[in-house]
């Protein structure tokens, strides 16, 4: 099928799942592909890789796709998705230290994930009156969605992430470590670092990603827009591959298998039994025996998960328009087609029966329950999609989410994205 061995890079975590599980279970082989993976230390080394032609695709940040093609960044690099990785998969996890002192300051708050913020705003508050130290809290990568979920969390329980605390950056293997030696106060990332933190008895999980935005995207297959154009056929098969993979791994018996395969193949030098918990959903979130099960904590192929929604996308870019990442004029709607490719991905899934959505986007926010959609393939489920704050996303109206967070002209013109929606919708 390809003319030359691909290389495919992913980082050592639970959501590279549906590439080791190609790789090691003969999808890529069955569709024709030598693949190999190489397992990154950081989310810079895989943008740079990539930039390099050292790397064919990547498992990659979906925030990244987007800003490596605006020039968000040292680099300007056109990426295409037309595959997401699934859904779900992090959490925000405190250190021991830190999750005590929540528990002393506002035991009732601490009681549910949902009102945990607050009582993080009263700790950061009684540190300010003190004068001790602002909590350094750190994320994998600035344009990545543990930083906007981080920020959205702090946002909703009335912590200002520039000026209440410090945000870092920590590759992910290191997130622990960093944790353990005081050098961090808290983190968000994806699994399995959390329970690693968890089951060391270092850090306890304060809310998962599944709290802040049911459902809600992660991780893409990357590919520069140069790669996609030039060697159609290996994209496609590899999108098949990986198609095909995200359903072996919702298989709730193959969850285990999983577990071992990533421990083996995926550069994650922890144990298999800190593996298992996030994979099967039964989650460890702090000290003693306390346990949380959430069945959607990771969906591979469930909910339409590997479909590119272009809403995902918009509320990416809102995110970087509210937190200041994008600063020049940017019509929202032209980059998320420029992005994400979902006709490729509907002809690629029909080749192999799966139904898929009819529109590109969706209204967020909106669902508490799994619901089904129509499509001209066949009815959908999808999943739940509530946000934490109770807001609603609609992606036909990008400003009206700005304008609540008061950002206006100066980060984006209004007058060329309202004009660029009309005409296109």
């Amino acid at each position: 099928m390809s003319p030359r061995p691909l290389r495919i890079g992913i980082t050592p975590l639970c959501d590279s799942a549906p590439l080791v599980v190609a790789a090691r279970r003969g999808f890529f082989a069955e569709e024709g592909l030598d693949v190999s993976l190489s397992c990154e230390p950081s989310w810079a080394n895989i943008r740079d890789k990539l930039a390099a032609g050292a790397l064919d695709a990547a498992h990659m940040l979906a925030p990244m796709a987007l800003a490596s093609t605006l020039g968000v960044g040292p680099l300007e690099l056109p990426v295409v998705t037309a595959l997401s990785l699934g859904l779900g998969g992090n959490a925000i996890t405190a250190s021991l230290p830190l999750w005590q002192h929540m528990q002393e300051l506002a035991p009732e708050a601490m009681a549910r994930p949902a009102t945990r913020g607050r009582a993080l705003a009263t700790v950061v508050a009684a540190r300010r009156a003190a004068g001790a130290p602002q909590l350094r809290l750190a994320t994998v990568f600035p344009v990545s969605m543990h930083s906007y979920e981080l920020r959205f969390w702090l946002a909703s329980a009335g912590i200002d992430p520039e000026r209440d605390v410090r945000l870092l950056v920590v590759p992910p293997p290191r997130m622990v470590a960093e944790l353990e030696a005081g050098a961090i106060d808290g983190f968000c990332v994806g699994e399995p670092w959390n329970s690693v933190a968890v089951l060391r008895g270092s850090g306890a999980m304060l809310i998962t990603k599944h709290d802040l935005w049911n459902c809600a995207p992660e991780k893409v297959l990357g590919v520069t827009r140069a790669f996609a154009e030039q060697e159609d056929a290996a994209h496609r098969a590899l999108l098949r591959a990986l198609l095909r993979a995200a359903r072996w791994c919702d298989v709730p018996e193959n969850r285990p298998l999983i577990a071992h395969l990533l421990a083996r193949h995926a550069g994650i030098e922890v144990p298999v039994e800190a593996l298992v918990p996030c994979l099967t959903g039964e989650l460890r979130v702090g000290p003693g025996p306390a346990t949380r099960s959430l069945p959607e904590f990771h969906a591979f192929d469930r909910f339409a998960a590997t479909f590119p929604w272009r809403s995902h996308a918009a509320w990416m870019l809102v995110q970087m328009l509210r937190w200041g990442h994008v600063e020049k004029s940017l019509d929202v709607r032209a980059a998320t087609e420029a992005v994400y490719w979902t006709e490729l991905h509907r002809e690629v899934a029909a080749e192999l029966g799966i139904p898929r959505p009819d529109a590109d986007e969706k209204v967020e926010g909106v669902h508490a329950e799994p619901w089904t959609q129509a499509s001209r393939s066949g009815p959908i489920e999808l999943g739940a999609d509530l946000l934490l704050d109770g807001s609603r996303f609609d992606p036909r109206h990008c400003t009206a989410s700005l304008a609540d967070y008061g950002i206006h002209a100066m980060r984006i013109s209004l007058d060329e994205l309202e004009s660029a929606q009309r005409t296109r919708v």
